[in-house]
């Protein structure tokens, strides 16, 4: 049976104690919330404040979102993956969310790879420190500098982090990147969002492009579901749309209701 959860981003137009009326409603197992929407993270709350809170909803804090560029390490870079774990660690969080940098710099082979060990090696004892997990998120797009899992994978094991390190498997950047292997045993949390948009080419999908799960999705989000099924692997399925057609849903509840009862159906009939 999918774990299912939310990524704020979903219903970006509710603030902190709409999601955990949506999570709680809907019977999810945790949120993610994120410092990228408009409005005071946790709107306003003190962290350990807004964690009772979560818990109290019968909820996980799944991670909370985001370092951007980590992999464009500097002293400021340290200083803002500081300041988000001690409020994620304050909060109750499960981990903190580490994104890419997405602006077609630092892409040559060789100067890549650095870059992300010298990231993950600074910040694997900050994260040890705070006893929280590192989701690394490699994004699919063209000009990102860490576009597949295999190379997350090996700078991880390179440093012997694997378990401080986690990935998300984001459906959408794994179709983007081509596919490939889905790395089961290092993957954290999926992400999962739909591109139903017939006329739009893979080289041309964007955020604004992703809305939630049903039978016009064009990324195979059940098939890859179905493939960390048969690995094994049990985990959170957030819900991750960004298209402004899901932010104006006036029934979010009742269209992610229905794309949770689509997969549900698909993962049985593909096991049966």
């Amino acid at each position: 049976m999918v774990e299912f959860a939310i990524n704020h981003m979903t219903a970006a137009r509710m603030g902190f104690e709409g999601v955990l009326a949506l999570g709680h409603d809907l019977g999810l197992v945790g949120i993610e919330l994120r410092n990228d929407l408009p409005g005071p993270l946790f709107d306003g709350l003190a962290p350990e404040e807004a964690g009772a809170r979560i818990r109290a909803a019968g909820l996980r804090l799944l991670a909370l979102a985001e370092v951007k560029r980590f992999n464009d390490w500097s002293p400021d870079k340290a200083r803002e993956a500081l300041a988000l774990m001690r409020i994620a660690k304050a909060a109750g969080a499960e981990a903190v969310s580490l994104i890419p940098r997405n602006d077609n710099q630092g892409m040559g082979n060789g100067e890549r790879q650095a870059n992300l060990r010298l990231a993950l090696r600074e910040l694997k004892p900050m994260l040890e420190d705070h006893d929280l997990i590192g989701m690394v998120e490699p994004l699919g797009f063209q000009i990102c500098a860490l576009r597949h899992k295999a190379e997350a994978v090996e700078a991880i094991e390179a440093m012997g982090a694997t378990g401080r390190f986690r990935l998300v498997h984001d459906t959408f950047h794994h179709f983007l990147a081509g596919g490939g292997p889905i790395h089961p045993a290092h993957t954290g949390i999926i992400h999962i969002s739909g591109v139903a948009a017939p006329a739009v080419a893979a080289e041309e999908m964007q955020d604004a492009h992703r809305v939630l799960v049903d039978g016009h999705d064009r990324l195979g989000n059940v098939e890859q579901l179905a493939a960390f099924e048969a690995a094994g692997w049990r985990g959170p399925v957030s819900f991750e749309a960004f298209a402004g057609e899901v932010h104006a849903l006036p029934d979010p509840a009742a269209a992610l209701r229905t794309s949770m009862k689509f997969i549900g159906r698909e993962m049985a009939r593909m096991a049966a």
